[in-house]
């Protein structure tokens, strides 16, 4: 915004007689390198705005006053600022009622099985494990693989052909000799058959209880401890059941 310059009427200091030139001389030896201002860095607000705004409209020029176009760009100018200060703090507050809402939300979860994304999978003694293979298209053939820490295939479930979506599979720990496999995290793979010659890998998905929920940090965001698996976003979660 400019503001007009008003015309001074009162002279400056130092002009005139000798006395006042002496006196002068005496202020300016002793104001040398002390009357510099201090820089700062407070924002403008709309109040201030009003005020310079007004203060321009009573020393502005009589013989050439403010465009009246320009003073109402400057009016819209502080509006659109306004409106966009206010927008912006009802965002943040949707945002933190959101978040609010989605961990309360979360928090029944606990003790619900959740199927997540996770390409190894925890066998406890007496207690199979159970996901599912996510099928893309529809196929003749889908394979799950189950390999130990070493990358041996310990077992092999075919489960046939499928349409496209959640294949679903348990295993119980049979090894492909007929043995029980010991309780430990094994690793999941599966492929399924192509409309060509071959086949195509695919991704797995496991159960897990949920034991806990955590309120993450910026783009973190709500992630669930699922026991065996550990902590994932709570968007990665593909479905819930008792």
């Amino acid at each position: 915004m400019l503001i007009n310059a008003t015309h001074a009427t009162t002279p400056p200091i130092g002009a005139g007689t000798g006395t006042g030139t002496g006196t002068a001389a005496t202020g300016g030896t002793g104001s040398t390198g002390s009357t510099t201002p201090a820089a700062s860095s407070t924002s403008l607000g709309g109040a201030d705005f009003l005020t310079l705004m007004l203060a321009q409209l009573k020393n502005q020029d009589p013989t050439s006053p403010v465009d009246s176009n320009t003073f109402l760009t400057q009016l819209a100018q502080l509006s659109e600022v306004q409106g966009i200060t206010s927008l912006n703090t009802s965002f943040n507050s949707l945002s933190g009622s959101l978040t609010s809402s989605q961990a309360l939300q979360a928090s029944s979860l606990l003790g619900h099985q959740a199927l997540v994304n996770s390409s190894t999978a925890t066998l406890a003694a007496g207690a199979p494990v159970t996901g599912a293979v996510n099928v893309p298209q529809n196929t003749s053939q889908v394979v799950l693989n189950v390999s130990d820490s070493t990358g041996a295939l310990v077992s092999q479930i075919n489960l046939g052909a499928q349409s496209a979506g959640l294949a679903s599979f348990s295993w119980n720990g049979t090894t492909l000799s007929g043995t029980q496999a010991p309780p430990g995290t094994y690793t999941l793979s599966a492929q399924y058959a192509g409309a060509t010659k071959g086949s195509t890998a695919a991704t797995t998905l496991v159960n897990g209880t949920v034991e806990s929920v955590s309120m993450g940090a910026g783009s973190t965001g709500l992630t669930v401890n699922v026991a065996g698996i550990g902590s994932v976003p709570f968007s990665n979660v593909q479905q819930i059941s008792n």
